[in-house]
């Protein structure tokens, strides 16, 4: 195995004053705080949701399809985000698709409380974007998500996607957080199956592995929106009793370079600021390391969940158009 050209570890260096001020904002929203999962699914939806959202500061989308697909556990909705930008080849048939499996450790969180960031997503990349309502835990635990991602990137690589002017070969994966891990998990159970894969994944600040052996997870313990130690409660929630954590498809940057070759093209984002940032690192250096075609971008300055927090802070707008720039790079062929 070659040396890899990413770090395993990163840095901080001060928090931009953006976030700093919605963090002062909002000092009772926490993931992962001390109320209970249910008041944090309350309150995330009354500071992120969309209809809370001043008016001025939702951004533009050229259409929003609601609609839905048959799962193994019932119905999976899944609402549309169709660019401007991406038009074209939409006519075309020949628009790329971002499935988006959204963060919140498992248990937190509605495609409410994302769409904005990712209305700027779609329009920054010309990708549709599917952003799916999955079953949350500890009421549906591992492998539900998967098995309903699965059923998702089927979908899109048949009529579902081809009526949506979906290339085939154009179908990535994302998700932040605990949403960055099952995207990454997903990559590797398609390969490992068999199956048709992804076309490039996107983690933003994933949840590769557990953190609490990394400096990350000292320096960031509490204070900066995610709380580490609520982390335990979460994986709580999502392991089935008899599963280890280190299971390869519960904990890919627990695996080894030589089992995570040959994988999609991944780009990587990570915070300064996030007790998730090191194991993020970590797993973009494993990915280097076994010769799969990896970015990774580092914000020294932000915090867990910018995407989330685009309304409030200009510079999570940027770095979300960083992410949809990659998109485009990756989606569209145009490798920089």
């Amino acid at each position: 195995m070659p040396e890899p050209r990413i770090p395993t570890t990163a840095n901080r260096t001060t928090l931009a004053p953006s976030i700093s001020t919605f963090l002062r904002l909002f000092p009772k929203l926490h993931l992962g705080g001390e109320e209970d999962f249910h008041a944090e699914r309350r309150r995330h939806l009354e500071v992120f949701g969309i209809h809370a959202i001043p008016k001025e500061k939702v951004h533009s989308i050229h259409e929003v399809e609601f609609t839905a697909i048959r799962g193994p556990y019932g119905t999976i909705p899944i609402r549309v985000l169709y660019p401007k930008s991406g038009e074209d080849r939409r006519k075309k048939g020949e628009s790329a698709a971002l499935i988006y499996f959204h963060g919140g450790g498992y248990t937190v969180g509605s495609v409410d409380e994302f769409e904005n960031g990712l209305r700027l997503l779609a329009e920054s990349s010309g990708a549709q974007i599917y952003a799916v309502d999955y079953r949350l835990a500890p009421e549906f635990k591992f492998p539900t998500q998967i098995d309903e991602y699965s059923t998702v990137i089927d979908a899109l690589m048949g009529d579902f996607g081809r009526i949506r002017g979906v290339h085939p070969d154009r179908i990535c994966g994302g998700g932040d957080s605990a949403g960055g891990n099952m995207t990454a998990a997903m990559a590797l159970g398609r390969r490992d199956h068999g199956q048709k894969n992804l076309a490039a994944q996107f983690l933003l600040y994933p949840e590769t592995r557990p953190p609490f052996d990394t400096l990350a997870a000292v320096e960031n313990n509490s204070g900066f929106y995610l709380e580490c130690n609520g982390i335990f409660s979460f994986a709580d929630h999502y392991l089935p009793r008899g599963l280890a954590s280190s299971y390869k498809y519960i904990s890919p940057g627990m695996q080894s370079p030589e089992y995570l070759q040959d994988q999609p093209p991944v780009a990587v984002f990570t915070s300064g600021f996030d007790p998730l940032r090191d194991v993020g690192v970590e797993y973009a250096s494993k990915l280097d390391q076994a010769g799969v075609r990896v970015r990774w971008y580092h914000y020294e300055n932000l915090t867990h969940g910018w995407l989330q927090m685009t309304a409030w802070s200009e510079e999570a707008v940027q770095a979300v158009r960083d992410v949809g720039e990659e998109i485009k790079r990756l989606a569209y062929g145009n490798y920089i």
